[in-house]
């Protein structure tokens, strides 16, 4: 599979699917892609929402390209890159529309990020997440201020410090998710009937919604360079780098 990002717009629910071979990591090509459609599809009068998934029935997304921050050996390389997840965010914060995000199985990192900065998220109960980062030599920097809107600070930084995966029934209880279901073909289902219902709501409304709840994020613009600049100048250390290779390793040993 190349990877790719779609956009079909349904009964004006504009649906933007993204998918890469890796389990869904995310590349810079692909993270200006998702961001430039989410912007473009929220311009659009006719659509009332925005649905963001996955492509495959397995992970919904393993966050960064292993093999592009193998790559990157200058700053302002790794800038522009970490950048792309932030413009994906402020697309999804900015964009005027009611955004949706389909989880199908496992997150990790900037997946993590796309789930917290949806409106609505629908999950599968295997549909666990966890913020990796740390394993790299890095920090979950750029998608901090959406995880923390959601599940606060203090577990923010609990899940950033050890990494570990935390259960669909826990995210949902934390206000990541707002419905799990026991397998896809259900979550396609209540998914189907939510989308529905939404694209026969108050335009007006709807975006009064959007605007009310991001109040008070504004500030996110102005952390996001530094926020860039930790994970950016991190990765490019000796040691981040012999991290991300020995995954790669046990990755491709299973």
């Amino acid at each position: 599979m190349e990877p790719f990002v779609q956009t079909e717009l349904k009964n004006n629910i504009a649906e933007i699917t993204f998918g890469t071979p890796k389990s869904n990591s995310l590349p810079g090509e692909i993270l200006e892609k998702l961001a430039r459609n989410i912007l473009d599809e929220g311009a659009k009068k006719e659509v009332k929402a925005i649905l963001i998934k996955s492509a495959g029935e397995k992970a919904f997304c393993a966050g960064a390209s292993f093999d592009e921050l193998l790559e990157i050996s200058e700053l302002e390389t790794s800038k522009k890159f970490f950048g792309g997840f932030a413009k994906v965010l402020n697309a999804m914060r900015n964009c005027g529309k009611i955004v949706v995000v389909r989880v199908q199985g496992k997150t990790t990192g900037g997946g993590v990020g796309i789930a917290c900065g949806a409106d609505y998220c629908f999950a599968t109960r295997d549909a666990s997440l966890a913020l990796t980062e740390l394993n790299l030599g890095i920090g979950p920097f750029v998608i901090g201020p959406y995880v923390e809107r959601k599940i606060g600070k203090s577990q923010f930084a609990a899940m950033a410090i050890d990494a570990d995966f935390r259960s669909a029934a826990w995210a949902e209880a934390h206000s990541i998710y707002h419905s799990v279901s026991e397998n896809i073909t259900e979550m396609n289902e209540k998914l189907s009937q939510f989308l529905n219902a939404l694209a026969g709501r108050s335009d007006e409304a709807l975006a009064l919604i959007k605007k009310v709840s991001w109040e008070g994020t504004d500030h996110f613009n102005d952390l996001m360079p530094a926020r860039i600049h930790m994970s950016a100048s991190l990765i490019l250390e000796d040691s981040a780098k012999q991290n991300i290779a020995k995954i790669k390793e046990r990755l491709r040993a299973k």
